[in-house]
C-alpha cells in the first residue's frame, strides 16, 4: 500500500487518540464544577439516555483501530474540531453543564445564539472522529445509533427546560436545534 494510505508512523493515531482523552477529562471537569440543578428530567430513561449518549462512544475504542493514514487524519481534525467547538460552547455555558437533562439557566451566548445545542453538536463530531480510528461497518452503525439517543436527550433537555424557564419558550422558537437550516 502507498504510504497515503498506510500508517508507517504513529504520530496521527497518537495525536487523535489524546485528543479523545482530552475531550473525556474536560468532560469530567465540568460535571465537577457545575451549578446546582433547578430541575431535572424525572424517570430512568432520560438518565439512561444520559448515559449511553455520554459513555457510548468509549465503546468504539475495544474496536481494532485502522492503521490507514487518511481516516487517522480525517480523525484528528474530527476530534480537534469537536474539542475547539466543545471548549468555545463550554465556555459559554460555564456552570449550566449536566449530563443527565438539568434546568439551570437559558444560555444564548456564543454558539447558543445560533443553535440550542451545540454541545451535542461537538460531541458528535468528536464521535465520528473517534469512528474514523476504528473505521468498520459496526463503529459506522454505532455512530448512527449513538445519533438517535441524542436526539432523544435533546427532547428530554427541552421538556425540562420549557417546564422550568419560562424564558427558554422564546429562545428555543429562535433557534435551529443542533444545525441551521435543517433541524
Amino acid at each position: 500500500m502507498s504510504k497515503l494510505v498506510t500508517a508507517h508512523e504513529p504520530l496521527p493515531s497518537l495525536l487523535s487518540s489524546s485528543l479523545v482523552v482530552v475531550f473525556y477529562l474536560l468532560l469530567a471537569l465540568m460535571v465537577l464544577t457545575r451549578a446546582p440543578a433547578k430541575a431535572q428530567a424525572g424517570g430512568v430513561l432520560p438518565r439512561v439516555a444520559a448515559f449511553v449518549g455520554s459513555y457510548w462512544p468509549w465503546t468504539i475504542t475495544f474496536f481494532p483501530k485502522t492503521e490507514a493514514t487518511l481516516p487517522n487524519l480525517a480523525s484528528t481534525f474530527f476530534v480537534l474540531a469537536g474539542l475547539i467547538m466543545m471548549l468555545v460552547t463550554v465556555r459559554h455555558l460555564g456552570r449550566s453543564f449536566s449530563l443527565v437533562p438539568q434546568a439551570r439557566s437559558v444560555v444564548q451566548s456564543g454558539p447558543y445564539r445560533w443553535i440550542k445545542h451545540p454541545l451535542y453538536l461537538s460531541e458528535e463530531i468528536v464521535f465520528l472522529g473517534v469512528v474514523l480510528q476504528h473505521l468498520s461497518w459496526m463503529t459506522v452503525a454505532l455512530l448512527v445509533l449513538h445519533v438517535g439517543i441524542q436526539v432523544w436527550r435533546i427532547h428530554y433537555e427541552e421538556d425540562v427546560l420549557r417546564r422550568t424557564l419560562p424564558e427558554y419558550s422564546s429562545y428555543e422558537a429562535s433557534r435551529w436545534r443542533l444545525i441551521p437550516y435543517v433541524w
